[in-house]
C-alpha cells in the first residue's frame, strides 16, 4: 500500500508518473536517453545495468520490470538477467560489461566508493570513457529513481508476467510514452 494517496493502482514509478506528470516528463526523459539514446552499449546491456543496481537496492518494481527491458532486449533473456542479478562474475557476459558492472556496484555503495582502480580496469578490457560515464549515471539515476518508488511504498507485482507488457511497451516506444499527460492528482 503506497504511503501517500496516489489515485492510480497502477505499480511502481508508472502510479507516480501519474501521481505527478510534470516531474514524470523529466525523469521519463532521462530514463529515455540513459537506456535508449545513442550508445556504444546496447539497449539489453544498458537495462542490465539498471536491473543490477536495482537488485543491489533491492527495489523489487525496478528491479523486476528492468530485467524484463532488459531480457526483451537481449540474446540470453531472463536465463542471462537472472545470472547476472545472482552471480555477475560467473554469468555469460563480456569482460567490459562484467567491469562496468563493478563500477556500477560501486556507485550503488556510494560515490566515493568508485575507485581509480575500478575504472582503470573497464578501460582495461574495452570500456570507452562514454561508456564508464554512462555507467556511472545510470547507476546514480537508478538508485534515485529506486528511492523513490520504494520511499513512497508503491505496489510491486510479485509475478513477473505482469512486466512483460510494460516490456513490450518500453522497447517499442520507449520512456517518454510512459508519461501521462494527465494534470497531477494532487
Amino acid at each position: 500500500m503506497p504511503h501517500i494517496s496516489l489515485k492510480s493502482d497502477e505499480p511502481g514509478i508508472n502510479g507516480l508518473f501519474r501521481y505527478r506528470p510534470e516531474t514524470a516528463r523529466p525523469l521519463a526523459d532521462l530514463a529515455e536517453v540513459l537506456l535508449r539514446g545513442d550508445s556504444t552499449l546496447s539497449r539489453g546491456e544498458r537495462e542490465l545495468i539498471a536491473t543490477y543496481v536495482s537488485s543491489l537496492n533491492e527495489c523489487r518494481f525496478c528491479s523486476n520490470s528492468h530485467a524484463a527491458f532488459a531480457a526483451a532486449q537481449l540474446p540470453g533473456g531472463i536465463e542471462l538477467v537472472d545470472q547476472v542479478r545472482s552471480d555477475p562474475d560467473g554469468a555469460p557476459i563480456s569482460a567490459k560489461l562484467r567491469a562496468l558492472l563493478v563500477v556500477a556496484a560501486a556507485v550503488q555503495r556510494g560515490g566515493p566508493h568508485v575507485t581509480t582502480a575500478d575504472v582503470d580496469a573497464a578501460r582495461a578490457v574495452g570500456a570507452t570513457e562514454m561508456e564508464i560515464h554512462d555507467t556511472v549515471l545510470i547507476a546514480a539515476a537508478f538508485c534515485m529513481f529506486n528511492r523513490y518508488v520504494d520511499g513512497l511504498g508503491t505496489v510491486a507485482p510479485a509475478d513477473r508476467s505482469a512486466y512483460a507488457a510494460m516490456a513490450e511497451q518500453i522497447v517499442d516506444q520507449g520512456y517518454s510514452a510512459v508519461v501521462p499527460e494527465s494534470q497531477p492528482a494532487g
